[in-house]
């Protein structure tokens, strides 16, 4: 069995770099997604079961002021409209609205 040169032995070596390279950098996505969608599971959470109004309030009008800004897409704003348009309905709403207004209610 003849021997692989140095050049040869190079090439495979570079070879086997660059296939662990792409391996790392999906793993390192795959963790970036996972890390996205608990943090996306926790705050959507955290507004359909908070019980306290002031702090889902707070994290409702934030996602209000800040995602239109952040979603380019249409598509991605209408996974969003629950978030995006005040829910007359929803009681929250009335602690939502005495956040910053300077209303004291009792």
């Amino acid at each position: 069995m003849a021997r692989k040169s140095i050049s040869e032995r190079l090439a495979q070596l570079e070879a086997q770099r660059k296939t662990l390279q792409i391996r790392l950098g999906k793993q390192e996505r795959a963790i970036d997604t996972r890390r996205k969608v608990l943090i996306g599971a926790l705050v959507l959470h955290r507004l359909e079961h908070d019980r306290d109004g002031q702090f889902a309030g707070g994290i409702a009008e934030w996602l209000r002021r800040e995602l239109p800004k952040f979603l380019t897409r249409d598509a991605d704003r209408d996974l969003f409209d629950d978030l995006l348009e005040p829910r007359p309905h929803d009681p929250s709403l009335d602690e939502i609205g005495n956040v910053g207004s300077g209303s004291a209610t009792s």
